[in-house]
C-alpha cells in the first residue's frame, strides 16, 4: 500500500467538500407552502410628483425670469376671455402666485364711461415691472424699469382693493 502524502489528501477532502456544496445547490428541496398573489394595493409611499414641464413662478428672482409664466397665465386668460376684465386679470394672476400688492391695473372704462380699448396689468418684481396689455383681439407684455413714483404704470389706476 501507498501512503500518499498529507498536503495532497487535505487538498482532496478540500476539493470533495466543495463538490458536495455546488451540487448541494442543484438539489431540489421541499416544496414550500404557496405563497399568496401579489395585491394590487399601492405602497404607502406616495409617488414623487413630476418636475413641471413649462414655465414656474420663481418668487424672489427677477422679472425677466418670470415673464414666461406671466405671460402663458395671462396668455390662457385672454384666450379664454379676450380683453376680460381687470379684476378678473387680477384675481387670475393671484390664484396663479403673484402678490395681490405688487400688482396695478388700469381701469375697464374710459372717463366718459366707453368701454376701455385695452387693459394693462402690471406686477412689480425687484424694481422692474412686468406688464401685460389686453386688447380684444391680442395680449402682448414686456418689462420695464419701475417708475420714480414706486408703481409702474402712468396716470389714474383702478384700485385693488377688493
Amino acid at each position: 500500500m501507498r501512503v500518499r502524502p498529507a498536503h495532497r489528501i487535505g487538498g482532496a477532502i478540500a476539493l470533495t467538500l466543495a463538490a458536495v456544496l455546488v451540487l448541494s445547490g442543484c438539489v431540489a428541496s421541499t416544496p414550500e407552502a404557496p405563497t399568496a398573489a401579489p395585491t394590487t394595493e399601492t405602497s404607502a409611499t406616495p409617488e414623487p410628483e413630476a418636475a413641471p414641464t413649462g414655465p414656474i413662478l420663481r418668487p424672489g428672482e427677477a422679472a425677466a425670469a418670470n415673464r414666461q409664466f406671466f405671460d402663458l397665465i395671462n396668455a390662457d386668460y385672454h384666450a379664454a376671455n379676450g380683453r376680460g376684465d381687470g379684476r378678473t386679470i387680477v384675481d387670475n394672476l393671484i390664484a396663479n402666485g403673484f402678490e395681490k400688492q405688487d400688482m396695478e391695473v388700469t381701469s375697464d372704462e374710459t372717463a366718459i364711461g366707453l368701454a376701455a380699448d385695452s387693459i394693462v396689468v402690471s406686477v412689480r418684481i425687484k424694481g422692474e415691472c412686468l406688464l401685460g396689455q389686453f386688447a380684444p383681439d391680442n395680449y402682448a407684455s414686456s418689462i420695464e424699469p419701475l417708475l420714480g413714483t414706486g408703481g409702474c404704470l402712468v396716470g389714474k389706476t383702478r384700485p385693488i382693493d377688493w
